[in-house]
């Protein structure tokens, strides 16, 4: 591995393993970048957790995001979304008094209305309609980084995919978090060539 490489690109911890440099960055990181960071996620719920933690990591680091995830679980009750539809003023008072979770307005506000919109979008097209919409921005082609500023942030399906999103009544879902979602759930593979996650979701083998 060449020395850009090691500063840019993928590096080797401790461990002898090459990984993207941000997955080396502390034991969380590294557990979150090696089980499950580009892995497929399925599942209405599952889905509708990493978008919203992914909206709510928006001006902030993943890492504060991981670090307070379950707490995140344990006040918008697994994600539940047809928990989450139904929370009123008290919920969402509780919700601005949580020290344990980012206390922002407009992010919580935005997972109330986003859990509503994945009801209606499921009793307009059936169960499952919310991971068949996400998946079906999937492109033909996965990017293929070879540093981390060659990793895009968006793309022409991260913005179809933030307006189709749009359309159903989603909101806080911009291209750049509809792009860490595609990321985060396996639609794209932007682990680095020469990191050893590289290829291994099944979906973009290189």
């Amino acid at each position: 591995m060449t020395d850009d490489a090691l500063i840019n690109g993928a590096v080797v911890g401790g461990d002898g393993i090459a990984r993207c440099a941000w997955g080396d960055g502390n034991a969380l990181l590294r557990e979150y970048h090696d089980a499950e960071w580009g892995m497929p996620v399925q599942g209405d719920q599952a889905l509708f957790e990493r978008l919203m933690l992914e909206a709510f990591q928006s001006g902030l680091s993943w890492i504060t995001i991981l670090r307070k995830r379950e707490n995140f679980r344990a006040a918008f009750a697994g994600f539940d979304p047809e928990i989450v539809a139904d929370y009123g003023p008290g919920e969402f008072d509780r919700l601005m008094n949580d020290a344990g979770i980012v206390r922002n307005r407009l992010k919580i506000e935005a997972t109330i209305t986003n859990a509503q919109a994945l009801l209606a979008l499921r009793e307009a097209n059936g169960e499952g309609a919310f991971e068949r919409l996400v998946w079906s921005f999937r492109p033909d082609e996965t990017p293929k980084p070879r540093t981390h500023a060659e990793a895009p942030t968006k793309s022409a399906e991260s913005l179809a995919l933030s307006k189709g999103l749009k359309k159903q009544g989603f909101v806080f879902v911009g291209p750049t978090t509809a792009y860490a979602l595609m990321e985060a759930t396996g639609i794209v593979d932007t682990h680095l060539l020469g990191c050893h996650r590289r290829g291994t979701s099944g979906i973009w083998p290189d």
